[in-house]
């Protein structure tokens, strides 16, 4: 047997997607610059996982975490079902991104999830947490992000001493941001990482239209996010998907002060369903460009792309 149908040959399904069972090779420089990206989801839009080893090896990733959905059902906090699979992209579940990470262990991590408000939510997560999972998320379900339902998850991240990623979108999912306060001070232990639209379009102090999801222009610092960053020890920031991308673009001297100023708070992430890992269609390498280009210095930027996340995830990377 020749040695490509021999890797034929021992390749194994994930969801459906072939595996080729080669070692998750790095480049020379990435090995030096180690990065460590919070936020990528299995069969996101249909994408293989052959095809998600390839995106992070191009983008230079080292280790990357696995965030899962929820479980498929129909309630108001998942739209009646449109919104299953995180939104909608095919995100798969815990025990796809499980699978994953047990396959490579080295290069992929595993978070655990369930739709906020299933009665079962806390025991199914706490299932995935005893496995090792490493994170609770994410969160992206259409529920208020102060419910008795989501303090149960935040006081379950505490116990398991990991944190808890959410999506914050007006009017669709963890609603009621600029409540979001109340409980970074009334679970002090709990680590939050905040992300998506609203979170990263509040960065601007005059940002007053709360349906404007990727506002343009100049930023005013002083946002809600902004100040969450700066008054509370146990919030944190993931810079992924195009609302991060644009909260750094569209004001370019904003992004230094901000880069600076939270240096030890923003995390790198992706959360990028492109296949290739470059150009135009791939938010995940144009923000670590951005990183690399507004960062006020080297070593702040080494923080946001690695020594962070190893801090927040306390050695488990």
């Amino acid at each position: 047997m020749n040695l490509l149908a021999r890797r034929n040959f021992l390749a194994s399904t994930l969801s459906g997607s072939v595996v080729a069972l080669t070692s998750f090779a790095r480049a020379e420089d990435a090995a030096a610059e180690p990065i460590i990206d919070i936020h990528q989801h299995t069969n996101y839009r249909e994408r293989t996982s052959a095809q998600l080893i390839a995106h992070q090896q191009a983008m230079g990733v080292t280790q990357t975490i696995l965030l899962p959905a929820g479980s498929p059902v129909s309630r108001a906090s998942t739209a009646d079902g449109k919104h299953n699979g995180l939104g909608g992209v095919g995100a798969g579940g815990n025990e796809t991104a499980l699978t994953m990470a047990r396959q490579y262990p080295k290069e992929f991590y595993f978070g655990a999830n369930e739709v906020t408000d299933l009665p079962d939510a806390r025991v199914e997560i706490a299932r995935y947490l005893d496995l090792g999972a490493v994170i609770i998320g994410e969160q992206k379900f259409g529920v208020e992000c102060d419910s008795a339902e989501s303090q149960i998850l935040y006081a379950l991240a505490a116990e398991y001493g990991v944190p808890i990623l959410m999506h914050f979108q007006h009017e669709t999912y963890n609603l009621g941001f600029e409540r979001l306060h109340t409980m970074l001070a009334k679970y002090p232990q709990t680590t939050f990482i905040g992300h998506a639209q609203t979170f990263w379009a509040n960065i601007d102090k005059n940002h007053a239209d709360q349906k404007v999801l990727y506002p343009k222009g100049r930023v005013t610092a002083g946002g809600l996010t902004d100040r969450y960053l700066a008054d509370y020890p146990n919030m944190f920031a993931d810079m992924s998907a195009g609302s991060g991308l644009n909260a750094l673009t569209r004001d370019e001297d904003h992004a230094r002060g901000f880069l600076d100023r939270h240096q030890a708070k923003i995390l790198y992430g992706s959360d990028c369903d492109d296949r290739v890992g470059s150009g135009v269609a791939c938010s995940g390498s144009q923000t670590l460009a951005a990183i690399r280009k507004f960062a006020p210095n080297k070593a702040a930027e080494r923080k946001i792309l690695f020594e962070n996340a190893k801090t927040v995830f306390m050695g488990r990377l």
